[in-house]
């Protein structure tokens, strides 16, 4: 087991103590920001609903529990298709010890702790929900099962997929840093990189990409970022990213 580091964030630290009356006209004005948040970001869901879409033309085929299946298999009977991009590529650990060869980034796995509970409220919407690695299926089914997890995830072996949605990269767009990641060329180390990718399918069959988003914007779909954000520490972070996240069988005590 591995221990938790320990927090930088101290609730001995002196912090502003008042009276009920105006603990309440202080929240009140939070309340009237948070609105306005709220409003601005019904806003912005609705522009990334009327981002316009691409035509997916590559024949992808992933390997998972139901055999080898095509992006389009992959939609189960449904219009809506996300795909989590989890970092998973055993032919090339982490130097940092995110992700071994047996399982899968720790901060992917943080966010697919989210994952189990919903699968079946998204069904219900149209909308079809898998994870998709590099990793042969073998070694997502056995990490899958170590984890407890269900929820459909797959392996895209060594096709383009990952490498189409840049969240996998090549040894030598490391080399050369021009990682292109977040629409934007950096410089990374990694060969693997956390994203998701949402696509739509018609009538006729033809699949759209429709949106894609990595690193913060993927925030949003981890459950337990929106209550620590609540909490008065928050998520204890500062710019070193979540540090403290460990597998979920891996926390001590």
């Amino acid at each position: 087991m591995t221990s938790r580091p320990s927090s930088t964030a101290d609730l001995a630290t002196p912090h502003q103590v008042v009276s009920h009356e105006e603990w309440l006209v202080a929240r009140k004005q939070l309340l009237a920001e948070e609105k306005e948040f709220t409003r601005l970001r019904d806003r912005l869901t609705q522009r990334r609903r009327d981002l316009p879409w691409e035509a997916v033309n590559k024949e992808y085929v992933f390997e998972g529990p139901n055999g080898r299946q095509t992006l389009a298999d992959l939609f189960d009977g449904r219009s809506q298709l996300i795909v989590y991009h989890a970092m998973f590529d055993p032919a090339a650990a982490s130097p940092s010890s995110t992700w071994t060869r047996d399982a899968a980034c720790h901060g992917c796995s943080f966010w697919a702790d989210n994952f189990n509970g919903i699968i079946v409220h998204l069904n219900h919407r149209d909308v079809t929900m898998v994870a998709v690695s590099r990793a042969p299926y073998s070694k997502i089914a056995a990490y899958s099962k170590r984890m407890g997890w269900t929820f459909p995830w797959l392996s895209s072996g060594n096709t383009d997929f990952n490498f189409d949605y840049k969240v996998s990269f090549t040894a030598k767009e490391i080399a050369e840093k021009k990682v292109d990641y977040n629409y934007t060329i950096q410089d990374k180390r990694l060969s693997e990189l956390p994203g998701l990718s949402v696509f739509a399918k018609d009538a006729a069959g033809k699949i759209f990409h429709t949106y894609s988003a990595y690193a913060r914007g993927i925030d949003l779909m981890n459950t337990a970022y929106n209550y620590l954000d609540v909490v008065p520490k928050g998520r204890d972070e500062g710019n070193r990213g979540p540090f403290w996240v460990r597998r979920h069988d891996e926390y001590k005590g």
